[in-house]
């Protein structure tokens, strides 16, 4: 009998990640290793690390140390770096940080059993010297889906699986395996981005932007449906350009209701969008689709336009307060989100009040506040015109606070509202908690349902907001209330 090995993933960072992480499960499960959740219970545990901002990859280092601390106590053996922070720092990162068995880029993933067990047994893989990923697709987008040896986390085509772990559908099945219960999955729609935004280094090392073909969408999802999945988040560096190099910008809109009308999906929900390439089409589908969210993760980032100049994006915040204006003409209940810079180098005193100025008008349910840092290899790193520490975290902290209280205003003004939440945990001592439309997952806060009786992790629940809690909402089940699989609309 082959020598039983285990293997756990430790995954940090975004949704995207976290695909990337259940790909890597399914490899290797696939492969013959057996999937443990506790690391210490592993031969081999795999942090899925993160490189985004600094935050981010001291969280990645300190799990690599703490997994290795395992060693020698249980029976972990060796500790694996792999993701963003992997693929970024590769032989640097393995230097600095002896205590990583190995630091595997994403052209290791095809290969990962193979590089785990020569890793398990002494043996030395080399960590990948990193390079520019956006030179390795064409150029011209219309190019880029011939491209097939080039890695992309997330995109593994469907495989043949053993009977057990097949869909109901056929014996094919997504190259993938979920690490938990949950009632909603992420699915990746693309990778990369094209866009050059000067303080953001993740096109290096994600690459140019590549569309998955809508058919293995599709597929997924209704494998997920199958696993017991609800709820969908369909997630990239930046979905509004989703189906440009397949021949049209516009494929989302005809996508997403397909992806509603997956039998077992009760709701399907969009990330990453970008102002500046809303189409009047998608807002139509995103605010009237039955089951598709009315759910707006915009990524804004500033409004006053001299920042957005040198950050090389676009926008102000009269153009921003428009397209929330067209949002919720359309959509009242609509959910919107966004993330902000606030330091960014050449930031004036009047840059800074005009974004406050748009914060105070455009009633957003989650905002994101982060004080600029420089980071390596971007060309905001370069400018001269940097503010001083102290000036940065002083904004940082001032419009925290703003923040803080403007989604709690904002929260209010749902008092009274009607909404379908997904019910996500049942808990004796903390009762029952789920989200609404407007919540994404981790980010956006969650309802508190003031009644568990009868209720289970995946049901799909009517319920009327009573009160609110900070961000979060106490919301009372409605009599009658629709259970999952029961026809509704978002």
């Amino acid at each position: 009998m082959p020598e039983r090995r285990t293997v756990a993933l430790v995954t940090l960072g975004c949704a995207r990640n976290e695909v990337d992480s259940e790909e890597l499960a399914g490899r290797l499960e696939a492969d013959g290793w057996q999937l443990v959740e506790d690391a210490e219970e592993a031969d081999v545990a795999v942090v899925n690390t993160c490189g985004f901002v600094e935050a981010a990859k001291k969280d990645s280092v300190d799990a690599l140390l703490e997994a290795n601390d395992l060693k020698g106590h249980g029976r972990t053996r060796a500790v694996v770096a792999v993701g963003c922070m992997a693929e970024r720092y590769g032989k640097e990162l393995a230097e600095a940080l002896p205590e990583a068995d190995g630091v595997l880029g994403f052209d290791d993933y095809a290969d990962i059993s193979d590089r785990l067990q020569t890793i398990l047994s002494g043996g030395i893989h080399a960590a990948h010297t990193p390079r520019d990923r956006r030179k390795l697709l064409p150029i011209s987008p219309a190019e880029r889906q011939s491209a097939t040896d080039v890695a992309l986390p997330g995109h593994g085509a469907p495989s043949d699986l053993p009977e057990g772990l097949a869909p109901r559908s056929g014996p094919r099945a997504p190259l993938r395996r979920r690490l938990d219960g949950s009632p909603v999955a992420s699915v990746k729609l693309a990778s990369g981005c094209d866009r050059r935004c000067s303080f953001c280094a993740i096109p290096s090392f994600r690459g140019s932007f590549i569309s998955r073909r809508p058919s293995d969408v599709l597929n997924e999802t209704r494998w997920l449906a199958e696993q017991g999945v609800k709820e969908i988040m369909l997630v990239s560096e930046n979905n509004t350009s989703y189906g440009k190099d397949l021949g049209d910008i516009r494929l989302l809109e005809s996508l997403l209701p397909e992806l509603a009308e997956v039998d077992g999906i009760e709701r399907v929900r969009v990330s990453y969008l970008q102002p500046a390439e809303m189409r009047p089409g998608l807002v139509d589908v995103l605010t009237s689709t039955p089951k598709v969210a009315p759910y707006f993760d915009l990524s804004f980032q500033h409004s006053a336009p001299d920042v957005l100049r040198a950050m090389r994006r676009f926008g102000d915040t009269d153009r921003f307060l428009e397209l929330l204006d067209t949002i919720r003409g359309k959509a009242p209940e609509a959910g919107v989100r966004s993330n902000f810079i606030v330091g960014f180098p050449g930031e004036s005193e009047a840059d800074f009040a005009e974004l406050q100025r748009f914060l105070n008008h455009a009633r957003l349910d989650a905002i994101g506040v982060f004080g600029y840092s420089d980071e390596e290899g971007t060309e905001a790193a370069t400018y001269d015109n940097k503010l001083a520490q102290d000036v940065v975290d002083e904004r940082l902290a001032e419009v925290s606070r703003l923040a803080e209280e403007l989604v709690s205003q904002r929260a209010e003004e749902r008092l009274g509202e009607t909404v379908r939440v997904l019910v996500e945990s049942v808990d004796e001592t903390e009762g029952v908690c789920g989200r609404a439309a407007h919540q994404a997952p981790e980010t956006d806060g969650q309802v508190l349902l003031t009644s568990g009786a009868g209720l289970s992790v995946g049901r799909m629940v009517e319920a009327k907001v009573v009160g609110t809690e900070g961000v979060d909402l106490v919301a009372e089940p409605l009599q009658g209330s629709l259970a999952c699989g029961e026809e509704a609309g978002t």
